[in-house]
């Protein structure tokens, strides 16, 4: 059975750092098509904000306009942990905050609809 589970999420805040954690059980990450991290603020939808998903001679780095340039999504295969970074936090990233991942193509990288395994995602709060 597959279980994502996140963590490293917290109270921040504005202009603060963190890092985002995922480990995997019974899943290799490395063996994905895509992994990706979501988030989904309060009253708002999950939206997209970093994945990176194999290519056809390398893989290919997408990320959330909301937050391009100041994340970044990476994978340590001998931990089997996906990680995003983020930098100069403003109150308007608080949100839930999910990785994901999937082993085959099944739409873009920002639907939530493109990815079949979960985390139960871990809470950022962003104070100024």
């Amino acid at each position: 059975q597959v279980h994502l589970v996140e963590s490293g999420g917290g109270s921040v805040q504005t202009n603060g750092s963190l890092r985002l954690s995922c480990v995997a059980s019974g899943y290799t990450f490395s063996s994905a098509y895509c992994r990706a991290w979501f988030r989904q603020g309060p009253g708002k939808e999950r939206e997209g904000v970093a994945a990176f998903c194999r290519g056809y001679s390398h893989d290919n780095f997408w990320y959330g306009v909301s937050v391009k340039g100041r994340a970044t999504i990476s994978l340590d295969n001998d931990k089997n942990t996906l990680y995003l970074e983020m930098n100069s936090l403003k109150p308007e990233d608080t949100a839930m905050y999910y990785c994901a991942a999937d082993n085959q193509y099944r739409g873009p990288w920002n639907s939530k609809g493109s990815y079949s395994y979960w985390g139960q995602g871990t809470q950022v709060t962003v104070s100024s």
